[in-house]
């Protein structure tokens, strides 16, 4: 009985605390999202929003009023996952880049088609950390949308014990984010020369993720090797 409250019950109570947590941080410095803004209009809206795994938790509140489409596993924890998603204002689209990864694609593109945002954890769901898959670039050449890398740092953080050393921000600490230049696969590309845009994404996430770090002086842990 308790077990089948547990999926209505429990993204109440953290879509609640992440709002308070998130909402009390402060904002010092913002980068780069004129150009990302114009990237997305000149797309008629289309956009694929991505960051790293290791930096979500900020990313829930501060891209939950864009209308963004998230993928989330079908499985039991995926529907709390999704149900938190859906009251912090995201889209759920179930399924993900490992288990049912074709049909997550697929359904991330048909969003973009239909003009709408989509979110990617872009070295999600396991690993390794800070390592680009190519789902976010087939979903950019699909779907012919600009991929938006946006990372953030924090002056005062948690840094758990998990396989992305996943970062939680404390309350009332300082904050920046930056928007790195949009990232465009041209319609033309060759599948055999998408891995060039997979180490471009790759690259450009790692240089902004520590630009963001170095902002405060606290570069941060990429994996548990670290």
């Amino acid at each position: 009985m308790v077990r089948d409250l547990v999926p209505h019950v429990l993204p109440h109570i953290l879509a609640f605390l992440v709002r308070t947590l998130m909402g009390s941080v402060r904002v010092k410095e913002v980068w780069g999202k004129k150009e990302a803004q114009e990237a997305i209009a000149k797309a008629g809206g289309r956009a694929i929003y991505a960051t790293w795994h290791q930096r979500m938790s900020y990313h829930f509140y501060h891209l939950s009023k864009m209308g963004i489409s998230v993928l989330i596993s079908p499985s039991r924890d995926g529907e709390i996952a999704a149900r938190l998603a859906v009251r912090l204002g995201f889209r759920a689209i179930r399924g993900s880049s490992s288990k049912d990864g074709f049909y997550g694609l697929m359904g991330a593109v048909h969003e973009l088609k239909k003009g709408n945002p989509v979110g990617m954890l872009v070295d999600g769901p396991l690993g390794p950390p800070r390592v680009a898959k190519m789902g976010t670039i087939l979903m950019a050449w699909l779907g012919q949308a600009p991929i938006i890398p946006v990372l953030w740092g924090v002056d005062k953080g948690w840094v758990m014990n998990s396989w992305d050393r996943y970062l939680i921000p404390k309350p009332f600490t300082n904050a920046v984010i930056k928007y790195e230049r949009p990232i465009w696969v041209p319609r033309e590309t060759k599948r055999d020369s998408l891995e060039f845009y997979r180490k471009l994404l790759e690259h450009t996430l790692n240089q902004g993720t520590d630009f963001c770090d170095r902002y405060f002086g606290k570069v941060r842990p990429k994996s548990k090797d670290e």
